[in-house]
């Protein structure tokens, strides 16, 4: 759908939210027919449900198939063997493949498009109206103005990432501006003041699954780090100094553990985390679409692993150094982190049920899972008579203070800091092996800056594993043609991926909707 479509639908459903809930006397004041924005969001109460109402949009894009979209197509994750070759005629598995099927009117891509754009526009009314107020007279205004900004800026960096040039939704200037792609300096000139603006006007502490200044001061940090080197804006100083702000900060690293126990929730290493339950509409159901077909075929769907194998771990994700992978002796986030044994109360499932699927030595429905998203409370055995993997609800960890180290020892090695960057690393993978960090396994303080950037990247997959970062990093540092064309087994099969798949393509429906796009504001390489 046309984006400033969008924003007028926003605004229309704004405006008659307020006129029904507010009293006859200040309807009185204005125009019988219409309310200026300035009167809407001069309603505080208004605003912080609208903001509510934002985090819940954005959370649902770790839901469902929303969060798999996003997380195969890499060197960590891909597609199930049945869904690469030959679910929809081909179309899905060509987010793995880069193949000709990838286009602009691909469902899975126009998705991330649409689902993005209307969040992004009503935050951006919130900006443009509170904005106009003196902050500094009132904390609630200023922490929900700081909110918004971290929203609009947030998945304004997640639709820079994945599609490059970007419309810029700014109310002010909206008819300076348009609805067109805006040059890239100043797509992520505008994210940068987003999130500097969330930095320093989001609340010190706020209810879980909302933004803190901590929040917006990673996500800071992360967009000095993505911003594209052509723009002239990366800058490792001005992240690593927004990044110690979070490292420094009130968090602490807990058991690997409990990061993923749905019993221990909002621990002290997170910074946002995006609150989930059993119940539908707030299940998040990623257990249905990333379990194990073989297993679902055997057990059904009351067993919690149950699922349909639409995101893997690669081979070399879920495989030992030894064996050309990533993982190490002891590192307990392995276990943690992929399945690898299938046996269910004894019983141990087959293939024999799914053969029907006929995929050879392709068959991948009994090696690896993802196991961080899990939910034993589904589970038949539960007693909790929930019985369907589909309602699995765990909270997920958007940031937490794990990753946040790993980026500022990122900083400091480019900052030629690589030994101090070591000893944060090394903080980190002393609680891979549970607080007593072997010598063998500890990095060494004389390692050179270029192995350092070698070495984080893997680091980063061992610690974050389906964690929905891996895309966004391949993509920041230069590495995303690189490893998915040679460590996903369908993109490295197909042989079709180029360095322009770096980014998706814009929408069709965008470009033939929106006056201020053509065909010549399509991606390089696509139609």
């Amino acid at each position: 759908m046309k984006i400033k479509n969008k924003i007028m639908t926003l605004g229309l459903a704004a405006i008659s939210a307020v006129a029904m809930s507010s009293c006859s006397d200040f309807l009185d004041e204005g125009p019988k027919t219409s309310l200026p924005e300035d009167i809407i969001y001069s309603d505080t109460a208004y605003v912080e449900s609208n903001v509510q109402t934002l985090y819940k949009n954005w959370r649902g894009l770790f839901t469902d198939r929303y969060l798999w979209e996003q997380m195969v197509g890499t060197d960590e994750i891909q597609s199930g063997a049945y869904q690469a070759l030959k679910e929809d005629g081909g179309r899905r598995g060509s987010l793995d493949k880069y193949d000709a099927l990838l286009t602009s009117e691909l469902s899975y891509v126009v998705e991330q498009w649409e689902n993005r754009w209307p969040t992004v526009s009503e935050a951006a009314k919130i900006v443009n109206s509170l904005g106009k107020l003196n902050l500094d007279e009132d904390k609630k205004v200023a922490g929900l103005y700081g909110e918004a900004s971290f929203i609009r800026g947030g998945l304004m960096m997640e639709l820079a990432m994945l599609y490059g040039r970007i419309p810029i939704i700014d109310v002010s200037r909206q008819d300076e501006l348009g609805y067109g792609r805006q040059p890239l300096k100043d797509v992520w000139q505008f994210i940068i003041n987003d999130l500097k603006n969330a930095a320093q006007y989001c609340p010190e502490t706020n209810n879980p699954g909302r933004a803190t200044r901590y929040a917006a001061s990673m996500m800071l940090g992360y967009a000095y780090m993505a911003a594209p080197e052509e723009t002239g804006l990366r800058d490792f100083s001005l992240a690593k100094d927004a990044l110690e702000t979070v490292v420094k900060g009130p968090f602490k690293l807990v058991a690997y553990y409990d990061l993923w126990d749905y019993s221990i929730t909002n621990t002290s290493e997170s910074i946002l985390e995006w609150q989930f339950n059993n119940v539908y509409p707030d299940c998040n159901s990623v257990q249905f679409q990333i379990g194990s077909r073989a297993v679902q075929s055997y057990f059904g769907d009351g067993c919690y692993y149950s699922g349909y194998d639409h995101a893997v771990p690669s081979q070399w994700a879920y495989s030992n150094v030894e064996d050309g992978g990533i993982w190490e002796d002891g590192d307990i986030r392995k276990e943690e982190s992929i399945r690898y044994d299938f046996t269910y109360y004894g019983q141990t499932p087959t293939l024999d049920n799914i053969l029907w699927e006929e995929l050879g030595d392709d068959h991948d429905e009994l090696l690896p899972h993802i196991k961080k998203y899990e939910d034993f409370r589904t589970d038949s055995h539960s007693g909790l008579g929930i019985n369907n993997e589909w309602n699995s609800g765990k909270n997920i960890p958007f940031l937490r203070l794990a990753n946040a180290i790993l980026l500022y020892a990122e900083c400091l090695n480019e900052l030629g800091q690589t030994g101090e960057a070591v000893k944060q690393v090394n903080i980190v993978r002393k609680r891979a092996w549970e607080d007593s960090l072997p010598a063998d396994k500890a990095w060494s303080e004389g390692m050179s800056q270029d192995e350092f950037r070698k070495e984080i990247m893997t680091e980063r997959v061992r610690e974050l594993f389906g964690e929905r970062w891996r895309k966004f990093d391949l993509i920041r540092t230069g590495h995303f043609l690189d490893y998915v064309s040679e460590r996903n087994k369908w993109a490295k099969r197909s042989g079709t991926i180029q360095a322009y798949n770096v980014l998706w393509p814009i929408p069709l429906t965008e470009i033939n909707q929106n006056e201020d796009m053509t065909m010549d504001d399509q991606n390089e390489g696509y139609r």
